[in-house]
């Protein structure tokens, strides 16, 4: 509406300047052609009746000695005669002041003007605001024999009709800005109308979210193109329910199937040297042998080495499984981080506080978890290198502490960083992989952050971002 509005009146405007310019333009060749008529008639009576001069060129002066002034004030013209090559004989023009080209005209004037069937021509020219309107005649004696020029000149002055179209143009223009206003009001008020309803159906899709239940929408008046809107929108509300649920269920399903797929294959890992031992022993069982208490030790061993495997299995599984309970408490983090690398007697492994002391309140026994499973997995990863540094460092960030552990081993592929935190994910040859998940869910709850960078063949640093408070 404000683009259509501005459109308008600024062809209004245009069409307005050109059709005036063209009034004006018309008007003045009227009036001087009336004029020119009246003067052409007045010349030639004057020559009929009234002169006792011969009619002849040279007596053209003589003839209107006095009489052209006359005839020019009343018409309110400038009068010029010419002889037929062009001299001046007699001019109207009183004052010098006046813009007047005294001159013989030109040749190409009595050339253009010769040829010109209805002998006459008309020539234009504009001096700042003055507009010069000039015919070129002939002056014929009473039997039609060509005695001079006759040249009527017509002095239009357009500074008050350029002034009058200012004046016009600022009053249609106040108009229209005017209009302009009230349109941009118009259309905001508009606009809003309209797009309220659209406002909502906007805040209530970006709102959605296919894990939450989401909100239908209810108008209480709206146009029939927007109740078909929302009631697009609230099936597909619904819609997005069901699909959630499945969703949920399905991943639900699909992630117990994984487990047991996980669970059977870590058990079974330990059951077969267990069945080995047992079909081994059945073979050699000779109550008669004297080493056979050494050798009943022995298979009693072996089972309970694999039947702790399997505990640890289970134990993994079940922790895995299940939020670890948090006891928040106000730690001293420095001490506590040092307190987890204690366990370890690798001179490699280095202890770089930042801070003297640093509180904040976590669950003790989850972060020396979180530092000492890191460590391990540094550990693990350098286990090739023949110089070994694990660098351990906790320092204060604004409103969180930050904890680095990093080495020099031999870093993650880059296909494989992506999945670094998934269950079940592992590089190593032996573990279950459940390490690092774990401590991500954890830091997670925390409201925490783990990331990684990892240089392949250079080694690797893992950040954890956890809140003070």
């Amino acid at each position: 509406m404000i683009l259509l509005v501005l459109l308008a009146s600024i062809l209004i405007l245009v069409v307005t300047v050109i059709q005036y310019d063209e009034q004006t333009t018309d008007y003045n060749i009227q009036r001087f052609e009336r004029k020119e008529a009246t003067t052409k008639q007045t010349i030639d009576l004057e020559l009929t009746n009234k002169t006792t001069y011969s009619i002849k060129t040279e007596n053209l002066a003589k003839i209107f000695q006095e009489r052209i002034y006359e005839i020019s004030s009343i018409n309110k013209l400038n009068i010029s005669f010419y002889d037929l090559n062009g001299n001046l004989l007699k001019s109207s023009i009183a004052s010098a002041f006046e813009k007047l080209d005294l001159k013989p005209l030109s040749k190409e004037i009595i050339t253009e003007l010769a040829q010109n069937s209805n002998h006459r021509i008309v020539k234009d020219r504009q001096e700042d605001v003055i507009g010069y309107q000039s015919s070129y005649t002939y002056i014929n004696d009473p039997k039609f024999k060509r005695i001079g020029i006759l040249e009527l000149q017509f002095t239009q002055d357009n500074s008050e009709i350029e002034k009058e179209l200012r004046e016009f143009i600022s009053r249609l223009g106040l108009v229209y800005l005017l209009m302009f206003l009230i349109a941009i009001a118009l259309a905001y008020f508009l606009s809003s109308y309209i797009t309220r309803s659209i406002q909502t159906i906007s805040d209530k899709m970006q709102q959605t979210r296919l894990n939450e239940r989401n909100e239908k929408i209810i108008l209480n008046a709206a146009s029939s193109e927007i109740e078909v809107l929302v009631e697009a929108y609230n099936n597909m509300i619904d819609q997005l329910e069901e699909s959630a649920a499945r969703l949920a269920r399905s991943e639900r399903e699909q992630a117990w199937r994984e487990m047991a797929k996980q669970v059977a294959h870590e058990i079974k890992n330990p059951l077969t040297p267990m069945r080995l031992t047992v079909q081994s022993f059945e073979r050699k069982f000779n109550p008669e042998d004297e080493n056979i208490k050494e050798k009943l030790g022995e298979y009693s061993k072996t089972l309970i080495q694999q039947i702790d495997v399997m505990s640890s299995i289970a134990s993994a599984f079940s922790d895995f499984a299940k939020m670890p309970t948090q006891k928040r408490e106000r730690i001293e983090v420095i001490s506590v981080v040092k307190l987890a690398l204690d366990i370890f007697n690798e001179k490699f492994i280095n202890y770089i506080p930042k801070e003297q002391e640093l509180y904040g309140n976590l669950d003790k026994t989850q972060l020396i978890r979180i530092v000492t499973n890191l460590v391990k997995n540094a550990m693990q990863a350098s286990e090739k290198e023949e110089n070994p540094i694990i660098n351990v460092s906790v320092l204060s960030e604004n409103k969180n502490i930050k904890i680095t552990v990093s080495d020099n081993g031999k870093g993650i592929a880059d296909d494989v960083k992506d999945l670094i935190f998934e269950p079940k994910f592992t590089t190593k040859t032996s573990g279950m992989g459940l390490g690092l998940g774990i401590i991500k869910n954890i830091i997670e709850a925390y409201d925490g952050t783990i990331t990684f960078t990892s240089d392949e063949g250079k080694g690797t640093i893992f950040t954890v971002i956890l809140p003070k408070e």
